[in-house]
């Protein structure tokens, strides 16, 4: 039988080992939540490291490739030769582009889609050339005309590719607008290459020549 000493002495000893494992449990939390604090909600963790460099790999091929692509595209236009050479190039490109819309029925909806994105990007960006360089230095020569007239057709072209885009590849119209379409752009090519443009280069130095296909290419790197 224990005695009122030994019970308390057991009493003692179980409420010792509580507070020590309440101790040791409080320090444990304590030296989790430093632990925690060393980290705070902007600290990026061990395997930030790789991460990180994985992903500015990632932009920077990414760049390399678009750069690498604007490269090509304008390398290959400049080897055409001067700025009207590039532009002629770019013209007989384009109706290449016209003749495959032409070739596709109303079952290759996805092919007119993707013909029809490559020829809105290619008017784009030869647009972009003349508007910015040619058709600047026309009016500086003193052919505002020709300029301004040639810019207003650019104006029509854009509604074309509004009206394919509006109407869908599969409309039973698609393929007249695409030939009303192409006969505007030839016709535009046409006066500029055998009207405006000769009449225009023969009166350059060859120091504006080489000048205005720099500033030609240049446009079209960024627009590739």
């Amino acid at each position: 039988m224990a005695t009122r000493t030994q019970s308390r002495s057991s009493s003692t000893n179980r409420s010792g080992n509580r507070d020590t494992s309440q101790g040791g449990s409080e320090r444990t939390r304590s030296q989790s939540r430093e632990r925690s604090g060393d980290r705070s909600a902007f600290s990026w963790g061990d395997n930030a490291g790789p991460v990180l460099g994985a992903a500015l790999a990632g932009v920077a091929i990414g760049f390399a490739a678009n750069y690498g692509r604007k490269f090509l595209m304008q390398g290959m236009e400049s080897f055409a030769g001067d700025w009207d050479d590039i532009l002629a190039a770019e013209h007989e490109m384009t109706l290449a582009v016209f003749d495959k819309m032409l070739a596709t029925d109303e079952t290759q909806t996805w092919k007119r889609n993707m013909l029809l994105m490559k020829l809105t990007h290619a008017l784009d960006k030869h647009a972009h050339q003349e508007e910015m360089v040619v058709y600047p230095a026309l009016r500086e020569a003193n052919l505002a005309v020709d300029a301004d007239h040639l810019e207003g057709e650019h104006g029509y072209i854009k509604t074309y590719i509004y009206e394919l885009k509006s109407m869908g590849p599969s409309s039973p119209d698609w393929l007249e607008k695409v030939r009303e379409f192409r006969a505007l752009v030839s016709k535009h090519a046409h006066m500029e290459e055998e009207e405006v443009f000769p009449a225009f280069k023969q009166d350059l130095t060859e120091e504006q020549n080489k000048k205005i296909t720099g500033m030609v290419n240049a446009d079209g790197f960024w627009m590739a």
